[in-house]
């Protein structure tokens, strides 16, 4: 995949190990659901972070209502929610509605 051209990818519980704990490359994982009015606000926001940080990052996206495992396990409490994976390990996690200014600053720690 060209830099620049990531795609946010969609996943879900099932798809979760291979595309986010198997991932050579940090994997961010923004949880949303079609009832969440900030998520709605998030969407732009996480597709500028792919345009920027798709060479160096995973971004994935998984809808909660239909994927209680993952929510369980991460104890993502409230929407929009963000984990940052790395070799299989949460390395960040936030949640609520974020400025791409402070997305950025979550991520960037971890970004060669």
């Amino acid at each position: 995949m060209k830099a620049g051209m990531s795609s946010v990818i969609t996943v879900s519980d099932s798809e979760f190990e291979i595309e986010v704990l198997q991932a050579d490359q940090p994997v961010l994982v923004y949880f949303w659901a079609a009832w969440c009015g900030p998520c709605r606000l998030m969407t732009a926001v996480v597709n500028g972070i792919a345009t920027t940080y798709g060479d160096r990052l995973k971004i994935v996206k998984m809808e909660v209502d239909p994927n209680p495992t993952s929510v369980a396990k991460y104890q993502v409490e409230g929407v929009p929610a963000f984990r940052l994976f790395q070799a299989g390990e949460v390395l960040e996690a936030t949640e609520g509605a974020i400025s791409k200014q402070k997305l950025e600053g979550f991520l960037s720690p971890h970004l060669v």
